[in-house]
């Protein structure tokens, strides 16, 4: 069969048998495969047809891929197997020549000249010193006073290392903003000031409101005493 006109309809019935049977048909790649052309593989499976005209799976030595039966045609027997090439034999090693003895006569011996080695002085190192660590006594462990600002009160707390010293009591505000003063540090003064500036604004309006009701109950104190 010529290798170019593709498997026909019956070929392709046979492989499917022969699927079913767990033989894997051998199949060559004809001209349309591209440049696999003439190479051997093997079906190992056979998709839908109606869903893509390449069903014919086929294994081309480490790749499975689909071609169509156009591009494929069944192998004729013994195409793919391998020729194992029979080991040629080693040839053997050819013998060495045997030197001829040498014959000397009345021939003087020089003796070998002594060779002085080199002399290698030795200095000795002194032992290395061990640096030593100086050891610093341990100080007192760390002291933390905090001051701060919650729901309108000033509060000041001290702390040495994880012991508290003092809890958390509430100083005057006059108090907390000469804590203050004693920290240079820009802004800090500043945000007392307005924490200060806005409960003072809060107070006056709680001092004005307070003196329009005292007025009020004065005023009506004042007429009840006229309608005696």
């Amino acid at each position: 069969m010529d290798a170019g006109q593709g498997l026909s309809t019956d070929e392709v019935q046979s492989i499917r048998e022969a699927l079913a049977a767990g033989r894997k048909p051998r199949v060559v790649f004809t001209a349309s495969a591209g440049q696999i052309a003439g190479q051997v593989g093997q079906v190992i499976e056979l998709t839908d047809p109606e869903v893509s005209d390449e069903f014919v799976v086929v294994r081309f030595g480490r790749d499975e891929l689909p071609f169509s039966p156009a591009d494929l045609a069944v192998a004729p027997k013994g195409a793919g197997r391998r020729v194992v090439p029979e080991p040629k034999p080693e040839p053997e090693p050819e013998p060495e020549p045997v030197a001829a003895p040498e014959f000397v006569l009345d021939t003087p011996r020089v003796p070998a000249q002594r060779q002085e080695e080199p002399k290698v002085e030795q200095t000795e190192k002194p032992p290395a010193r061990r640096a030593v660590k100086a050891v610093k006594p341990k100080g007192p462990a760390g002291l933390t006073v905090t001051l701060a600002y919650a729901d309108g009160e000033w509060t000041v707390a001290a702390q040495q290392g994880s012991k508290a010293l003092a809890k958390p009591y509430v100083v005057k505000p006059a108090e907390a903003l000469k804590m203050v003063a004693l920290v240079d540090v820009p802004g800090v003064q500043e945000a007392v000031e307005q924490i200060l500036g806005s409960e003072r604004a809060e107070a006056e309006q709680q001092a004005e409101k307070l003196r329009a009701e005292l007025a009020e109950i004065e005023a009506r104190l004042a007429e009840l005493r006229e309608a005696r």
